[in-house]
């Protein structure tokens, strides 16, 4: 029997710009696979998208007029979304980008990178890794300020090299290149650090790194 075809990917944007989110869904709706459900320019309607749509990612942009994507975030996972959230904005302070990784956003992609990237970048997302610029990132770890970790586990220095990777990232392959190693031993030390943080995903991982590990990065 034919392979039965794979279903497509479900997207929504949420930007205040007509012209930037139209044109982001034109060229979206290019790509093999993809498909805009819809896209918003508030909040109150993008919840009202995903209350009766299935969506497997959302495209937000932060600065939202009066609102922002933070508020998004939060009243999204209150609702029972689960699916993967890339910010896409021309600009977001440390602090914001904390909050927002603490929310379970999967990246943060900017405006002023190119239309090839942002493929690149949601295709990434879509298959599990997270997209984040490493100065960005940098700046808001050094802004979440201090947490206790007395009960935590240290990080090994073979684990602070495999999460650098996944911050910036990388696939295994790219991060065992990149340090000399297996691919399978990469593979090891990733279940290594989802069970001392007792996560299971790449961006829930950066996440509690933020949250309770910043004395270690």
């Amino acid at each position: 029997m034919p392979k039965a075809a794979e279903p497509p990917v479900t997207i929504l944007l949420v930007d205040d710009h007509a012209l930037f989110r139209e044109s982001v869904a034109r060229l979206l709706a290019t790509e093999p696979g993809f498909h805009v459900i819809a896209h918003c320019d508030s909040i109150e309607e993008a919840l009202a998208v995903l209350q009766k749509t299935h969506l497997d990612i959302v495209l937000l942009d932060f600065d939202l007029g009066q609102r922002d994507g933070g508020e998004f975030m939060r009243l999204a996972r209150q609702q029972g979304f689960s699916g993967k959230v890339l910010v896409v904005t021309a600009g977001v302070q440390k602090e914001q980008a904390a909050d927002l990784i603490r929310n379970g956003i999967s990246g943060i992609f900017m405006k002023h990178d190119s239309a090839a990237l942002l493929i690149e970048g949601v295709r990434d997302v879509l298959a599990g890794k997270v997209w984040f610029d490493r100065e960005l990132l940098q700046k808001a770890l050094s802004g979440a300020g201090d947490r206790q970790e007395s009960n935590a586990e240290r990080f090994t220095e073979r684990e602070r090299q495999v999460l650098s990777g996944v911050f910036e990232g990388l696939a295994n392959k790219e991060i065992a290149e990149r340090i000399g190693a297996s691919e399978s031993s990469v593979k090891a030390t990733l279940q290594q650090l989802f069970s001392k943080t007792g996560v299971r995903t790449r961006s829930q991982l950066v996440r509690i790194a933020l949250e309770q590990y910043k004395g270690q990065l």
